[in-house]
Parts: C-alpha cells; sequence; structure tokens
C-alpha cells in the first residue's frame, strides 16, 4: 500500500506544468523586445522565463509569501491562522497559500476552489517542491500570475503597463506588480486606483521596514504614478516577426537583429516613404546582412503603409524583375571564364537579335566602352552582346550556382533579356549572393589564399545559429577571388547615369561596390552595395506591380542604400587577391591583352585566367607614305620611302559612334588614288541583317 501511495505521489504531477499557448516574441541580438504576436487563446502571455529581476523577487515574495525558501510548498502556519480566521467570519478573508501553492493552482486552471482542491494543491506543491527548485517554481509563477485584463506573466505586464523590459523596473513599478495578481481587476484605467495605490504603498513601506530599500528610495517610490492604460507592445520588426513566427509559433526567438540599427533603418525608409508616396510609390524593402557571420542585422519587409497598398507582405522574400542588378554576376562569369578583362572594349552600338532590339537608357550609343565603364553605368546594349558572346546557357548555369530560388524555367524561357530583367528574384537571394562573393574575397585573404565550399549558403536570423562555411580547399565555390575582386572595383566607381542631374547622395569617403537596377515599365527599382563587413539591399515599388514615372533605381533605391551606409560603420576595401593574379602588358587604348603591334601599354593585374583572352584586334600595322598622309603599298611607292606605324581601328559601325564620343580618335588615312589595293572596309550595314527575310505589305486594292 505504502509503494502505491508513493508511486501515485510519483507520478502526480504532469511532466508539463503550463500547456497554455503563449505569444511569439522576438528579441534583438542584446535581448531587446522588437516585437510579438499575441498567444492564440488571446493572452499576452510570453514564453517562459527562467530569469526574474532582483527587485521584482524581492517585491513578490516579501508581498505573496514571506516565507517561500524556508518553507516545503505549504506553511502550515499560514493555512491555520487563514482557516481560524475564515471559520470566524464565516466567508474566505484570508487565503494560506504559499506561492508554490499558487503555482499550482495557476497550473490546474478552472478547479473550484474547495478545501478538497486546497488538499490537493498541498500534496502537489510538495512535490513540486521536490522536482525544481526554489527558482524555478517562482519562475513558473511569474510567467503565469494575471496581471488583469489579457495581460499574463511578468514579462508581458512590463511592457504592457510600463512599456519597458521588467528588468529596467524602478522599485515602485517592481511593488505595482507585484500586488497584481493578488487582485488583477485593480489595474483597469480609473477603476480602484487609489486601493491599487495603498497595496503598493504598503509594500514599500514593508520593503523600507526590512530594509531592502532606503529611505530616499522610498520617499521616491511612493511619488511615482500608477499606470492609466496599456502600452501597445513595440512593433520594431513586423515583418520579420511575421518569418520567425511561420517556424517558430509561440516561443521566444533572440534574432541576431540590432534593435538600434533596426529603428535607424525604419526612420530612413519612413522619411523616403514620405516623399515617394506623393508618387503612388507605396512599398520599401531594406536587407542589411553582415558579411562575416551572414547574420541579418536588420529586417525592414515593408514601407510603414497602409493595408489598402499591402503593408503586411514581406517585400523581401518576394520574386520581382531583377532589372540591371544581375549584371555584376556576368561580368564576374566572363572574368572568371577567361574571356574578358575590366578595360576590354566593348561595342556599344545598334543590336538586333531577331525580333529583340535592346536600348540603353539614355537611347545613346557610345561605340565602343570598356567593360568596367558599361558595368558602373549599366548599359544595356554591351549587357546583352556580353551575354550573347558568353552563351546564355553558361550564364544561366552561374545563377543556379548562386541559388537564386525564382529561377524557375530554362535559360531559353528567357532568352538574352535575362540580363536586363527578364527573370525574377527576390532580396534575400540577391543579397545573399552578394554577402556570399564579398565573404570569398575576406576568406580567400584570411586562410592563405583557400576558400570555403559553402560560401553560398543561407545567411540567418537566429541570434544563437552558426553559419557553417564548409571545408576550406583550392577550389573556387563559383567566382575565383580575382574575378569578384575586380567586379567590385568596377561596381565601386560611381558615375552618374545619363539622364540623372540630381546625383547628391553619394558620399565618396566611403568605398562601396554598389550596382543599381530598374525592371521593365518602371516596375521594380533595387539597389545592392557591399563592403568588406556589410551588404545593404533596397527594393523600391509597388507590391501590386504598378510601375510609376521615375520609379528608377538611382533615383529611388540608391538614396536609400546611402542613407543606410551612412549609419553603418566604416569597412576597410578589400584585399587585392594577389595569389589569384598577375601583372601582365595591356593595351592602353583597347584593353586587350597587348598584341606585338600595340603601340602604348600599360602593366595591370588581372585575374589568372585572363592569360587565356585573346590579344588587341584592334591594333593594325599600315603602311604610310612619307608624310603619313596616305596609306600606301609597293605598287604605288619605294619601299623606302614607306613607313610602317600601328594604328588603332574600330569596325565602321563602331567607330561610327565612337569618335563622335572620342575626339582624339583618328581613322585610317585613306589609300593615295595612284595604288592599287582593295583598301579597308568602311561600311558595315547595321540593318537588314544578311539572309534576313522580310514580307512587304499590300493594301486591299493590292497596291504596295
Amino acid at each position: 500500500m505504502i509503494l502505491i501511495l508513493v508511486t501515485a505521489y510519483y507520478f502526480c504531477l504532469p511532466k508539463q506544468l503550463f500547456t497554455s499557448p503563449t505569444a511569439t516574441v522576438i528579441e534583438s541580438s542584446k535581448g531587446e523586445l522588437l516585437g510579438a504576436y499575441i498567444a492564440k487563446d488571446g493572452q499576452w502571455r510570453f514564453p517562459y522565463n527562467d530569469s526574474i529581476p532582483e527587485k521584482f523577487k524581492q517585491c513578490i515574495v516579501l508581498f505573496e509569501d514571506e516565507y517561500f525558501y524556508k518553507h516545503p510548498g505549504f506553511n502550515p502556519i499560514s493555512i491555520f491562522k487563514a482557516l481560524k480566521e475564515n471559520i470566524s467570519s464565516g466567508t474566505v478573508k484570508r487565503g494560506g497559500s504559499t506561492l508554490t501553492q499558487q503555482t499550482i493552482r495557476l497550473s490546474r486552471r478552472g478547479k473550484a476552489r474547495s478545501y478538497i482542491e486546497k488538499f490537493k494543491e498541498i500534496i502537489l506543491a510538495t512535490r513540486l517542491e521536490f522536482r525544481y527548485s526554489k527558482d524555478k517554481i517562482l519562475a513558473f509563477y511569474t510567467s503565469n500570475a494575471p496581471f488583469g485584463g489579457n495581460v499574463v506573466g511578468l514579462d508581458a505586464a512590463s511592457w504592457r503597463y510600463f512599456n519597458r523590459n521588467a528588468n529596467h523596473l524602478s522599485w515602485a513599478e517592481s511593488a505595482t506588480l507585484a500586488v497584481l495578481p493578488n487582485a488583477p481587476s485593480l489595474i483597469y484605467p480609473g477603476k480602484n486606483q487609489e486601493q491599487l495605490l495603498k497595496k503598493r504603498n504598503r509594500l514599500l513601506k514593508k520593503l523600507l521596514d526590512k530594509e531592502v530599500i532606503d529611505s530616499l528610495t522610498y520617499k521616491l517610490s511612493i511619488i511615482e504614478n500608477l499606470p492609466q492604460k496599456p502600452y501597445p507592445l513595440p512593433q520594431i520588426a513586423p515583418h520579420l516577426l511575421q518569418k520567425v513566427a511561420q517556424t517558430h509559433y509561440g516561443q521566444r526567438v533572440k534574432t541576431s537583429v540590432k534593435r538600434d540599427l533596426q529603428e535607424q533603418t525604419n526612420d530612413i525608409v519612413k522619411n523616403h516613404y514620405n516623399q515617394l508616396r506623393q508618387n503612388e510609390i507605396h512599398n520599401i524593402a531594406v536587407l542589411i546582412l553582415d558579411v562575416n557571420t551572414r547574420e541579418v542585422l536588420s529586417y525592414v519587409g515593408n514601407a510603414p503603409t497602409d493595408k489598402t497598398h499591402q503593408k503586411n507582405v514581406d517585400v523581401i522574400n518576394k520574386p520581382r524583375s531583377t532589372g540591371s542588378i544581375l549584371k555584376p554576376f556576368l561580368y564576374a562569369a566572363m572574368l572568371d571564364s577567361g574571356e574578358l578583362l575590366p578595360n576590354t572594349l566593348v561595342p556599344d552600338v545598334p543590336t538586333q537579335f531577331a525580333s529583340y532590339n535592346p536600348q540603353n537608357y539614355n537611347k545613346d550609343f557610345d561605340g565602343a566602352v570598356t567593360a568596367k565603364r558599361a558595368l558602373s553605368r549599366s548599359l544595356n546594349v554591351p549587357s546583352v552582346r556580353l551575354l550573347q558572346q558568353f552563351g546564355l546557357d553558361r550564364f544561366y548555369h552561374y545563377l543556379k550556382q548562386l541559388q537564386l530560388r525564382d529561377l524557375k524555367y530554362n535559360a531559353n524561357h528567357y532568352g538574352l533579356s535575362l540580363i536586363l530583367g527578364g527573370a525574377e528574384s527576390n532580396l534575400w537571394d540577391l543579397c545573399k549572393s552578394y554577402a556570399a562573393m564579398a565573404s570569398t574575397l575576406n576568406h580567400f585573404d584570411d586562410n592563405s589564399s583557400q576558400y570555403f565550399s559553402n560560401e553560398y549558403t543561407e545567411p540567418t536570423y537566429l541570434a544563437d545559429s552558426e553559419i557553417d562555411f564548409g571545408k576550406l580547399s583550392n577550389e573556387r565555390p563559383v567566382f575565383d577571388a580575382a574575378s569578384i575582386y575586380l567586379t567590385f572595383e568596377s561596381m565601386k566607381e560611381v558615375n552618374r547615369p545619363e539622364g540623372n542631374e540630381n546625383w547628391q547622395f553619394f558620399d565618396s569617403s566611403k568605398q562601396i561596390a554598389w550596382k543599381t537596377g530598374t525592371s521593365f515599365g518602371f516596375r521594380d527599382a533595387w539597389a545592392i552595395g557591399a563592403t568588406k563587413n556589410y551588404v545593404v539591399g533596397v527594393w523600391v515599388g509597388n507590391a501590386d506591380g504598378e510601375g510609376r514615372p521615375g520609379l528608377v533605381g538611382v533615383q529611388t533605391a540608391a538614396p536609400i542604400l546611402f542613407d543606410v551606409f551612412d549609419v553603418l560603420p566604416n569597412s576597410d576595401w578589400f584585399s587585392k587577391p594577389f595569389d589569384e593574379m598577375l601583372e601582365i602588358d595591356i593595351c592602353t587604348k583597347s584593353g586587350y591583352r597587348a598584341s606585338a603591334v600595340c603601340e602604348e601599354t600599360t602593366k595591370q593585374f588581372v585575374q589568372l585566367s585572363g592569360l587565356k583572352t585573346k590579344p588587341c584586334p584592334y591594333h593594325i600595322l599600315v603602311h604610310l607614305d612619307i608624310n603619313g598622309e596616305y596609306q600606301v603599298n609597293s605598287s604605288c611607292e619605294s619601299l623606302s620611302n614607306i613607313t610602317n606605324k600601328s594604328w588603332f581601328v574600330l569596325p565602321p559601325l563602331m567607330e561610327h559612334y565612337y569618335k563622335t564620343k572620342n575626339p582624339f580618335y583618328k581613322p585610317l588615312p585613306p589609300f593615295r588614288a595612284d595604288c592599287s589595293g582593295e583598301g579597308s572596309i568602311t561600311m558595315q550595314f547595321i540593318y537588314p541583317k544578311a539572309s534576313g527575310q522580310f514580307f512587304l505589305p499590300k493594301d486591299f486594292d493590292g497596291k504596295w
């Protein structure tokens, strides 16, 4: 029989004492409250917290159960006194429950109060004392005690009534909350304020008498006001809360977000939103990543707009047209594969591929422009021509290695427009990719010129999560370090895009590799920037896809980008990855590897694969007469009077546009009239292309 009773006693307490649903709570990296969702039962009940502020602990123990740390779960003397007083008065005037018993009562919610129930509470209380420490029991009570209305637990009460963390409460505030579980209805605004004040002050006097506080603290405490109305809980990162709730509903999650930075970013977004909404642009998203830890430092999923304009939509994860934001990946891929050097001249001329006719933003052409200049100016025509040269499938393969989730179709579905916004991606994946490129450079420099195998990993918003970058090896993850470095060097060169006269926001003291993008129809504006330590990504537009005039990356997203970088610490520039580079002779005018006939050369560090690029095709050796006015040959001039000279010559179409922008360009001299020979090609057809088919329409009367 004794064994049965002992067994019953051992198993009488449930394994999980409290099963009530709790709120979803997110905190900053320092444990500051960023936001919360109310529990499913409509109560502001934060998840269990085993940390109790010392002030509140002193107050609650002194008020509710002065012998808490001495009794075995129940206090016989208190029970006897309460029983005697209640019997003599004929009503329940006094309770003799300890904090341990009250914890049991809270866990057995809904049970009618009776002497039988009280006896059960005593049994369960002693069992609870065997299972847990006193502080653990007190933490259970503190996390589940009622504090008036739909507020449950100290953490929620502290924020609802005093708008601060419980650790920052004063003695008066702690005393106010300590007396509430005993009579939670006293907190209602305008009701019972005098009674609540008396209870609080009696507790403060008791603290003074017990020498817990001094007389000055007591005098200052009793003149503090009582809370008048509940405060709304902070909503500093509402869209991150939304994201966390998808996987950690009802839990307290400590995130990697820096509260100060999050609030500064919120203010920046709000200021720009107030300007942009005048042009009916209503949505903004900003993501800040730490390159070295790959942690999310700030997460602004949308502007502070209204429900009509989808303020609750988290745009950071939504697929949007990429505009020009993928161009740096093509540039890096071509460097990586040895098909390009940074200063290589690339054609910028009228171009047509079947029915596709790409245009630059300014509708103009340069004839020829260096690859790095084409990237920094975000020229469309050179980018499409480079993609066609590199190969659509090859570039698509690189993009898949970046793990861009919204590339759901094959390469042919996107065609050459892939590089100009024909595909979709999201701010999270794009920032992840830029951060991985920056991290590749950092790790290459820090680890004796080796790469980590898992650079392109997912960022994390969890404070306790540590990124696994994989193993060190000599094999590059996607792009080699030199190609990334040269790409960032090109992106660092800030040049005002044509047609944008109000370039007043760039702080030249900061070295940032950045890129903007604008989708077709002015529906999406992008700006992403990377430094050695941070990546900032910005998207601006309308969540419903409505385009607006002026919704251009450099005008709407870039100012936000630089405002955010202004509140971030300055970063040193990336170290040059010398082990992946070599110094070679470059033709000064063409940017290609210098050929034997290049007259002006310079030495530059390029990626190792740059040795595979072809030598300069634009320098030829020409034969001139003794005055250098005409081209000649042996049919019209003696060899002794012929001079040989290296000449920089572009194809006719490139030359036509190039010489209008480059006044020092010298076309080839003509052949002298008495010389025989075919000479050089001086004309090139833009349209129509060879073998093209054309259909001439007729009117209904059969006439052309």
